[in-house]
Formats: structure tokens, sequence, C-alpha cells
């Protein structure tokens, strides 16, 4: 017969600051739906922790020791680990947004999160779901939009009305699937947009976030 332990939802804290790894170990601690199974400070600790604690929620922070959380998040993903993903920081910089949101990330939320909300984030990702901080949506958003319009855009090709369509819905963490469905589109035809729109985008390691969020999209 399963506990309410087996049953609780394995947490895996990862952030290069141990105050804040202390304290959300003792905030989540406190919650008999969820247990923390352990923690790291860098990225390569984070990717070995996961394949060997098999959590079902990585909370992670974008910037850390001696790597980017972004780049743990796709190497996380490419290894086949059934985890998902929330960012969990102080920085709502757009491209990081755009980039964890790509990378595969089911979740950006900000460290300013009152703590009702960050369950709510940790139990939502971990029934299958995405979340992201509004604000973090609209920004990465915006970003977009300023890369493709006006003088800023430096040459950039406008994204068509679908190409906008179906960023903003990669931005609200929706995968390759849930656009086709959503849009009643192919799944490659999905991929043909994404490609055009990073093309159009002239970006260089957002390329590389795309094409992996592409490959892992068929995962979820």
């Amino acid at each position: 017969m399963a506990t309410k332990k087996d049953e609780a939802i394995r947490v895996l804290l990862v952030d290069d600051h141990e105050v804040v790894r202390v304290g959300l170990r003792k905030l989540l601690g406190q919650q008999p739906s969820i247990v923390v199974v352990g923690e790291s400070a860098t990225a390569a600790d984070a990717i070995r922790k996961t394949a060997e604690l098999k959590p079902d929620i990585v909370l992670m922070d974008v910037r850390l020791e001696n790597g980017s959380g972004v780049e743990a998040c796709r190497d996380i993903l490419a290894s086949g680990s059934k985890a998902r993903v929330i960012f969990l920081t102080s920085f709502a910089e757009d491209e990081s947004v755009l980039a964890a949101v790509l990378a595969g990330a089911q979740g950006y939320i900000l460290k300013d999160i009152n703590t009702a909300s960050l369950l709510n984030a940790i139990q939502t990702v971990a029934a299958g779901q995405s979340i992201l901080d509004p604000a973090v949506v609209e920004r990465a958003i915006r970003w977009v939009q300023r890369l493709t319009s006006g003088p800023e855009a430096g040459g950039n090709k406008a994204l068509s009305t679908q190409e906008e369509r179906i960023l903003a819905l990669v931005a609200e963490g929706r995968t390759n699937k849930e656009i086709a469905a959503l849009l009643n589109l192919s799944d490659k035809t999905v991929r043909n947009y994404l490609t055009n729109v990073f093309k159009k985008l002239r970006v260089n390691r957002r390329a590389q976030a795309a094409a992996l969020f592409v490959k892992q999209s068929d995962r979820f």
C-alpha cells in the first residue's frame, strides 16, 4: 500500500545560494504533498542528481555557479528524464525568459512569488501542466516584438500573423503538439513555422534552444 511519502511530489532544489536552498527546503518540507529529495549548487551537479534521484520537479535558478540553468534544463530533458523543470529566479530579462521556455521548461516564476503561489506552481507542473508568471510571458512577447519591428529590428524580417501566434503560444509554455491542436495544424507545420521564426530573428543560442525544444516536444 502506497504511503503519503510515496505519493508526494519529489523536488530537487537547484540554486547557487545556500541560504535560498535552506529556505526552500524548510518551506517545502512543511508540505505533506512535497518531499525535497536533494539539492545542488551547480549545473553539472543538478544534471547528475536528476539522473540519480529521479525527482518529479527540478526547481532551478537560471544562473548557477559554473554554468547556466537553461543549459542544465536542456541537458536534463535531452537525457530522457521524466522530471519537469520550473525556473525560480530573480532574473526577468526577456532573453533569459524565452531561452528557458524554448529549452523545454514547464514553468518560469520570479522569487518574489508568495508561498501559496509557489506551492500551486509545483503542484500544477507536477500534474502535467505548464505555468508561467504573466509578467514574464508579457516581457518575452514584447522582446520578440521589439526584434521584429521598429528601427531596433536591425534588418530582421517581420513575423507573419501566424508566426507571431505560434511564438506567443510557445512563450506560454505550450508544446508543439499542443500548438498544433490549438491551431488545427500538423506537428510538422508547427516545426516549420518555428524554424522560419528563428531564421527571421537571426538568433544564435536561441536557435539552438529552439532546435532542442522541437526535438523534445514529442516527449510531452
